[in-house]
């Protein structure tokens, strides 16, 4: 198995481990989505929006707040060691917390449980993020973050509608049962990818895991192709979500196309999103690296633009299948490109910096565009977005054209702190 660092000579992708990843993550992705629905519906139940409110912050802060914390963690105990604690620390409080909500009908547990998952959650995070880089060579890893990404956007497909089955069928308790089995199965098969790699040696004298934290950030301060890579995809995260989000139900409210006008453009869209990305999976390391950064930014950026313009439903619809076609090359192609300027030994630090920033998107997009729509109206902000998106493929131009990472060594910045680098063995 390749270490995260390849050369042209490394081996083919590991296949085997690379399937297992995938069946794994299938699993816990969609348990989480359903046990998300299952408990945002039970909660409306117990105390209406404040309630919901409640389960929602304590799910999601302490997930943000720790993704740094696990990603110094990762680097420091490896990612086995990592994932194969916490996930089973998160069957046992998903089976406590489905025996819990089975005998009390109060919100009090799924506050808690919502709260210790989302801890487990961020501290694992980084963890399950570095594991492609050891499984396939870098000319590879295109292709297998093309496969990844396609159980990324099948996971909510399948997750919200298994969830609202689940609530009819047995209540909250089915849902947590289920998603606790989605971590069993997740625990079986990283135990089987990460299995040959060793804990990282440990240093003498290094930083304490709380100054790590903001190793993420230090990084991104210290290397130019890391950080440029960065903002690439933090502009494309943050250009699509308010159209997305806002602006598509709105204009469809005020075109009178109903609600159906808008599952149809984001299944639209979704459809083309998978195929292009299964497309990548298998030839994603024959397209040349520029024409996946900045060709498809650009034509992302445009066909934005068009969506925003086009006069019914139906060319919606045609419009952001094209989009997604063009999303699913670029969506893989910016995760590797920021995966291969990440120095050795830190990218359990860059990946946790990297979500946290997918996470942060979704707020910061809304709270950016929702007041400038009340000046620019819909139309305006969104072709404002779509000249937003401009920037990934500007920014992954620059990235290109700056000198690629150095080893870490004595020339490295002493403020970047690197921890060694795991090793992995071949099994």
């Amino acid at each position: 198995m390749a270490a995260p660092t390849t050369d042209p000579t490394a081996p083919g992708i590991d296949w085997r481990r690379l399937g297992s990843l995938v069946t794994g993550q299938a699993a816990v992705q969609a348990g989480s989505f359903a046990l998300l629905i299952a408990m945002s519906w039970t909660a409306v139940q117990l105390g209406g929006r404040g309630a919901v409110t409640a389960v929602t912050l304590a799910a999601t802060l302490p997930r943000a707040l720790l993704l740094l914390f696990g990603g110094a963690l990762t680097d420091v105990l490896g990612p086995r060691a990592l994932l194969l604690r916490a996930t089973s620390v998160r069957v046992l409080v998903l089976a406590a917390g489905a025996v819990v909500t089975a005998t009390t009908h109060t919100l009090w547990p799924l506050v808690v449980i919502a709260l210790a998952d989302g801890i487990l959650l961020g501290l694992t995070g980084p963890a399950a993020g570095v594991l492609l880089p050891y499984l396939a060579p870098k000319e590879h890893l295109g292709r297998a973050n093309s496969l990844f990404s396609m159980v990324l956007r099948l996971a909510p497909i399948a997750g919200a509608p298994l969830g609202a089955w689940l609530v009819v069928v047995g209540g909250l308790p089915v849902a947590m049962g289920a998603a606790a089995a989605g971590c069993v199965l997740w625990l079986a098969c990283a135990a089987h990818v990460t299995r040959g790699m060793p804990r990282p040696e440990p240093t003498a004298q290094g930083p304490s895991l709380l100054r790590r934290s903001g190793d993420g950030f230090r990084l991104l301060a210290a290397h130019p192709r890391l950080r440029w890579m960065f903002v690439a995809c933090f502009a494309m995260d943050l250009a699509f979500l308010w159209p997305a989000e806002v602006a598509l139900p709105l204009r469809a409210a005020d075109h009178g196309w109903g609600v159906g006008a808008v599952a149809v453009v984001l299944a639209a869209f979704s459809a083309g999103a998978l195929a292009s990305a299964a497309l990548g999976a298998a030839l994603a390391h024959r397209v040349p690296v520029p024409v996946k950064l900045v060709v498809t930014g650009v034509g992302l950026a445009a066909g934005m633009g068009a969506m925003a313009l086009v006069p019914s439903p139906g060319v919606l619809a045609g419009t952001a299948a094209a989009v997604g076609l063009l999303s699913g090359l670029n969506g893989p192609a910016l995760v590797t490109a920021y995966q291969h300027a990440v120095p050795e030994g830190k990218m359990g630090a860059a990946m946790s910096t990297f979500a946290l920033s997918g996470i942060g998107a979704a707020p910061l997009s809304l709270a950016l565009f929702t007041p400038v729509s009340l000046h620019l109206g819909v139309t305006g902000t969104w072709l404002l977005c779509a000249g937003l998106a401009l920037v990934s493929p500007i920014a992954a131009a620059v990235a290109l054209r700056a000198a690629p990472e150095k080893a870490q060594g004595a020339s490295a910045p002493d403020r970047i702190r690197t921890a060694p680098e795991t090793t992995v063995t071949s099994v």
